[in-house]
């Protein structure tokens, strides 16, 4: 089963901005998490 080129160039840029959005708003979540803790 080997890949179209086409559909990787398609999908890489989606992968690697679902990958940005989710680290980001992971760091921003544990930071939130962090500060609640602390400050409880």
């Amino acid at each position: 089963m080997d890949l179209d080129l086409r559909l990787i160039v398609v999908l890489l840029p989606v992968i690697l901005a679902g990958g940005w959005a989710v680290y980001n708003i992971g760091q921003v979540a544990i930071r939130q998490i962090q500060a609640f803790l602390s400050k409880s």
